[in-house]
């Protein structure tokens, strides 16, 4: 009978313990890192974030100071779904502005974004 107890009371402590729950996507680091400068630009743009994105509706944009678009290629998976990257044209000298806008695994739409410099 107390193994029975027993089990049933470990059975209902069980049932109280929360489980998390899937949580919106945080950007973790990019390279180039935000509001950093660099002397040359990195061959490519990445994204790490906290868990996995859904990389088909996901998208990067890249502008200058001045607001001109930088033209990107479709962002890619680096071979793990908590990352996207894209290759960088040639940077010149300047400000630039990266936008981002993901698919968390919970579903929700997540966007942010942040500056770097290439200043050689």
């Amino acid at each position: 009978m107390t193994r029975l107890v027993r089990a049933l009371l470990a059975a209902a402590l069980g049932l109280g313990v929360p489980t998390p729950a899937p949580a919106h996507s945080l950007l973790l680091e990019s390279t180039p890192a935000a509001d950093s400068t660099v002397a040359v630009a990195p061959p490519t743009l990445s994204l790490r974030f906290n868990n996995r994105v859904e990389k088909l509706l996901s998208r990067l944009r890249l502008s200058t100071a001045h607001g001109e678009l930088v033209r990107l290629a479709t962002p890619a998976s680096d071979g793990t779904a908590d990352r996207l990257s894209v290759p960088l044209p040639a940077l010149a000298p300047g400000a630039y502005r990266v936008e981002w806008q993901v698919l968390s695994a919970d579903g929700h739409v997540v966007r942010g974004r942040f500056t770097f410099q290439v200043a050689p």
